[in-house]
């Protein structure tokens, strides 16, 4: 288990923020500080044919050691972290044997990791858990992941009595910021199906994701001295406000669960002149999708025909979709992961993503890749957390995943 810590910790400490202003891949120089270590420490453990290319995506090979066909499957994580809270100066707590009681982050700070807000821990007393000092986000995701798959392919390396097929893995940039799949090469990754270990808690499989698109809508008034304004002035915050009170009001994030869709204002930026509203689209289901996407424009142009001039401009892009399209069709991906999980104790947890992977664009790019477990929780700030028997478990069900494999055929 230290093994596991050491390795983690050697990663999160390396802050690999994203950037989704930016133009380039990766969108952060620093991003590559990480990765060169990776790719050391994959050649370091005995892997084969260890790449990375112009825009820092790493591939690797763990050869067969049986002398039948086997699918080649691939094992996929992303070194980046969310630009969402700071991922600088990481300095990880080791809380042991943890007691079920409140975990302090930071004393000087008063922010404390409660059960009574996170109820989660609960599942976990006894275990060590990895946090945060409650200055920075722990980095967990995806960071459990790369450990959890460097760490698995290192035991099947000095454990060859583990008979399995032909092995790849892989670990992109970006993906907190939506383009960790865009310039994967999946012909070069040669992989028939792979998954993402970039899922939260213990004994998670996921193969439904949303269906996401970005909404920016313009919003475009007209200035004039305030004291002569009348008849004349446009305040175009005034008609943001109305498109955004014009949208159901209990399709939020923080109104819907499960399989349930909503529009999310992520974003705005006004003056009189010209505001900006920024919204991400979400549904699992694609009819709904679809329909959502024409609500925005169809409310905007309601709100543009009270007008003499166009004061509303919709720009809507699709950013991913449902990869339950592409994995049914070989659902048999999902059951091998979750017999392993089965075969190691592990209750599996087959639920909808609500968000999308690497794995959705990947689906959709020929390249069947369900989501699993990497360990960890709350994401994306200061009360994130991993337990370390969590990422035992993942590594095990990645093992298990490949010598299930090589066994059924």
């Amino acid at each position: 288990m230290q093994d596991i810590i050491d390795r983690f910790i050697s990663y999160v400490i390396i802050d690999t923020e994203s950037d989704p202003k930016s133009s380039t891949t990766p969108s952060t120089l620093k991003q590559w500080d990480l990765a060169n270590k990776l790719v050391e420490e994959l050649k370091t453990i005995g892997m084969q044919d260890v790449t990375i290319d112009e825009n820092a995506y790493i591939m690797a090979t763990l050869p067969s050691n049986v002398n039948h066909d086997v699918p080649t499957i691939g094992f996929i994580s992303h070194f980046d972290t969310t630009p969402d809270f700071t991922g600088a100066n990481v300095n990880p707590q080791i809380i042991k044997n943890y007691n079920g009681k409140d975990i302090i982050l930071n004393e000087e700070e008063g922010i404390i990791l409660s059960p009574d807000l996170f109820d989660d821990l609960l599942q976990y007393k006894g275990q060590t858990l990895i946090t945060t000092d409650g200055t920075t986000l722990l980095g967990a995701d995806d960071k459990a992941g790369i450990t959890e798959i460097i760490t698995a392919m290192e035991y099947l390396i000095n454990h060859p009595e583990i008979k399995h097929g032909k092995i790849r893995v892989g670990f992109t940039p970006d993906e907190e910021i939506g383009r960790g799949a865009h310039k994967f090469d999946v012909e070069k990754f040669g992989a028939d199906w792979a998954y993402t270990m970039d899922g939260s808690q213990i004994g998670e499989l996921e193969y439904e994701n949303f269906n996401a698109a970005g909404a920016v809508i313009k919003v475009k008034g007209k200035i004039v001295h305030p004291g002569y304004a009348k008849g004349k002035m446009i305040n175009s915050m005034y008609i943001a406000t109305e498109f955004i009170n014009s949208l159901p009001e209990l399709e939020t994030p923080e109104h819907t669960e499960n399989y349930q869709g909503f529009f999310h204002l992520s974003s705005i930026e006004g003056k009189v002149e010209e505001t900006t509203l920024q919204y991400i689209i979400r549904d699992h289901d694609k009819k709904h999708f679809e329909a959502r996407k024409e609500m925005i424009q169809n409310l905007a142009d309601e709100i543009n025909s009270q007008y003499e001039r166009e004061v509303i401009v919709v720009e809507i892009k699709d950013q991913y979709y449902n990869m339950k399209e592409k994995v049914e069709p070989v659902m048999h991906i999902v059951d091998i992961a979750e017999e392993a999980m089965k075969q190691l104790g592990i209750k599996p947890l087959i639920k909808p993503i609500r968000g999308g992977t690497d794995g959705s664009q990947l689906s959709y790019m020929g390249l069947p890749c369900p989501n699993i477990f990497a360990g960890g929780h709350n994401f994306h700030g200061r009360y994130e957390y991993v337990p370390v028997e969590s990422m035992v478990k993942a590594t095990q069900v990645i093992c298990k995943i490949a010598e299930l494999t090589a066994l059924k055929n």
